[in-house]
């Protein structure tokens, strides 16, 4: 029994060196690799008592790589409820990046559609759908559009 419990928390140790992972993340692997799931809880639950794991420092880091990759707070908080975390405060995670919600769609935005010449409302249409599924509240497409003082033709 007590090999069997050194052998989990040594996977789990090489797993959280390489990056962090959510108590949900590691019983999940630790089942697909056939280790005990009620020695894996009790180990996991060690290891986040010494820190070694935490859920809090996993829900920053993937809030903070998703943010840099151009997703938005829904698509953010949905992501972290499938891991089992609940999400940071993720504005003030953008007060620690030095940017706001606006700044991160208007990256996203521009980045996706360069141009900045009138569209048609079909058009303007796609674009809040492809916003929408990146994460971004229709209020702030909103605010995008009255940002870039975007032009619709009729």
């Amino acid at each position: 029994m007590e090999q069997s419990r050194q052998s989990i928390k040594a996977v789990c140790l090489r797993l959280l060196a390489r990056r962090e992972h959510s108590q949900k993340e590691l019983l999940t692997k630790l089942k697909q690799r056939g280790l005990d799931t009620e020695h894996a809880k009790t180990v996991i639950d060690e290891l986040a008592q010494e820190s070694w794991q935490s859920d809090d420092r996993f829900a920053e880091s993937f809030a903070r790589q998703r943010i840099l990759k151009g997703y938005g707070p829904v698509r953010i908080d949905y992501e972290l409820q499938q891991k089992g975390v609940l999400a940071p405060d993720l504005d003030k995670l953008l007060d620690d990046m030095a940017m706001t919600w606006l700044d991160v769609i208007e990256q996203v935005y521009r980045h996706k559609y360069p141009q900045s010449t009138p569209i048609t409302w079909t058009d303007w249409s796609r674009r809040q759908r492809f916003l929408q599924q990146r994460g971004f509240s229709a209020d702030l497409i909103k605010q995008l559009s009255q940002h870039l003082k975007i032009k619709i033709e009729r």
